[in-house]
This record gives C-alpha cells, structure tokens and sequence, in this order.
C-alpha cells in the first residue's frame, strides 16, 4: 500500500516534470567532473553503482533497480497505475506521460534507488543515461499555467493537486525544482523533484511526504550529484 501511495503521488511529480513550453528555466552552471567522449554513454550497471548507497536517516526500501527505463518494475508500476488515474483536466494527461512514452526513454539505461524514512516519507534517485539534446528538455521544462492545479480521481478516491513552486538551480549543467501539494480527505502531503542533468545522465531526486521540505529536497539531490560525480567522471 505504501509503495501505492508513492507511485500516486509521482503522478503529480511527473506532471510538473513532463510539460515544456520551451521557455528556459535557467543557466547552466560547471560540471565538477571531466565529461564523456561523444556517442560513449554509461550501462545501467554502472549507473546502479553511482546511485547513492544511503542517507541519512534513512533506510533502503528493497534493493536498486537498473536495466532499461522501461523494464524497471517501478517504472511499470508506475505506468499501469496512471493508466487507471482520470485528470479533470484532459489536456493535461499526455504531460504526465511524456517522459515515460518517449523512445529514446524507454530504452536507456537507468537505475532507481528508493529510501524510507518513517511517517510516510520517501526519496527515491534515479539515474539515466540519455542524450544531451534530451536532457536538456528536461531541465529547460516549466508547467504550464493551465495545469499548475488539477484533480485526479483514482477509483472512488479524488485528490486535489497544486504545483507550489518551480524554480531554476544550479547542480550539474543546469537543474530544476518542482513542488506539488496534494490533499486526499484529510490527508496532504508534499513531493519534490529536483532534475539536473551532468556529462551524459540526467539525475532525480523525488522526496514525497507529509513533511518533506524543499530544503531537504536540494541537500539530498545535491549529495546524489557529488556521489554520481565520483563514479561516473
């Protein structure tokens, strides 16, 4: 149930990541490692290897994922759940699928780490391995105003959702934070996403929970920058 619940919640997440407008988000900033020769790109192996092994706090959710995007169980999970998820905003249904229907995704390769940290709070890191003329969509992305607030209904479940902030940063070659709040009865919770991309992948990091924190969300994610660094340089 609670691996449900986090794959709900990224529906938001996934939302906010997928939809471009083409305006810029902000200014690169300087890898601190040496980049990857042209056309050489990193196995999910290794990429499996450079997700970050803990954090503080915090303890591993089952054992990291790594393969191609598209074969990862959470990523299947994922997808079949948002095919059961109605928006009432149509419009904005193909964003949240974007990233995951998009070829040049579906077969990169890509690992997934998922922490626990009690009272429902959750980080999950992903790494993959796509061109640079890809990742730079997904850091240049910004949610369009048309779907900054939106509901879903899974089931006989409503929830009410509402993008609180979205704002340019500075890891790697240029990276992005995106807030959603969704409340569900009586209950509300918060998911962060930070994505930045770096010499050949593209790095996120998904803190979800009732008191998950911007701040929390950009230390974490700058620390899985730091740990990719070293072992993808």
């Amino acid at each position: 149930m609670a691996g449900k619940a986090v794959a709900m919640m990224a529906i938001g997440v996934t939302l906010a990541a997928g939809c471009t407008d083409g305006a810029a988000i902000g200014p690169p900033d300087q890898p601190s490692g040496g980049r990857v020769p042209a056309g050489i790109g990193y196995s999910a192996d290794r990429l499996q290897r450079a997700l970050l092994p803990a954090i503080a706090g915090y303890h591993q959710v089952g054992q990291p994922q790594s393969g191609d995007y598209g074969s990862l169980r959470a990523v299947q999970n994922l997808t079949q759940l948002q095919r059961q998820v109605r928006l009432d905003k149509p419009q904005c249904a193909a964003a949240t699928r974007t990233f995951a229907a998009s070829p040049e995704v579906q077969g990169a390769p890509a690992a997934i780490a998922t922490f626990e940290k009690g009272l429902g709070q959750y980080a999950t890191e992903s790494l993959l391995a796509v061109p640079d003329r890809f990742a730079g969509k997904l850091v240049t992305a910004r949610v369009p105003a048309s779907c900054v607030a939106f509901h879903s209904r899974i089931g006989g479940t409503t929830s009410a959702h509402q993008v609180i902030g979205a704002a340019r940063g500075r890891l790697g070659e240029g990276s992005r934070t995106v807030g959603v709040t969704t409340v569900s009865g009586s209950s509300r919770v918060t998911t962060w996403y930070v994505v930045l991309r770096s010499h050949g992948y593209v790095a996120t990091l998904t803190l979800y929970g009732p008191a998950a924190t911007r701040a929390e969300a950009e230390r974490i994610a700058r620390t899985a920058y730091e740990q990719a660094e070293r072992n993808l340089a």
